[in-house]
């Protein structure tokens, strides 16, 4: 799965806080452009698997215009 994240990342975030209540801005900040740090992030906060998140982070990344 390639995402794109560093070029689409501003509009990124809203869907993801939008997505994941219970990721800050601060959480945001940290894990800007960095996938791996992201889907740590998010599996620490909701417990999901990996590949839940990252077939999550594609279907909102493949949202984006």
């Amino acid at each position: 799965m390639d995402l794109q994240l560093k070029g689409n990342w501003n509009q990124l975030t809203g869907n993801l806080k939008e997505k994941y209540g219970e990721l800050t801005d601060d959480d945001l900040k940290i894990a800007e452009g960095k996938v791996q740090e992201l889907v740590g992030m998010l599996q620490q906060k909701t417990g999901k698997t990996v590949e839940a998140i990252m077939e999550e982070l594609v279907e909102l990344d493949s949202k984006i215009i």
